[in-house]
């Protein structure tokens, strides 16, 4: 899973923000691959903040706010079994692929 930065952007911390939906009936399942996730990426070297949300407007959608010291921790990050882990396994659970939006601070 890699994510695009804009050029030169490389050293900046990185914000992102994956939202998850499951399928039906696959909600508990989701929450506790999100929430072991969250626990052993919260370790990963430059995690600024690994958190992940409810939706509360709509149940069975789960969004997360991640933020990473650089680009290169977070594509280090992307690359720990952990996370390839995860990939495989929630791929059944949900209703679409998920998304992945790359946030930046208003100046």
């Amino acid at each position: 899973m890699s994510t695009p930065l804009p050029p030169g952007n490389e050293t900046a911390e990185v914000w992102l923000m994956p939202v998850f939906t499951a399928k039906a009936g696959h909600e508990t399942e989701l929450r506790n691959a999100l929430r072991s996730l969250q626990t052993l990426s919260r370790q990963d070297c430059g995690c600024l903040e690994y958190t992940v949300y409810a939706d509360v407007q709509r149940p069975g959608t789960f969004v997360m706010l991640e933020g990473w010291t650089c680009h290169e921790d977070l594509e280090a990050h992307n690359q720990q079994q952990h996370v390839k882990d995860f990939v495989e396994a929630v791929r059944p659970l949900l209703e679409k692929p998920f998304s992945v939006t790359t946030l930046a601070p208003l100046d």
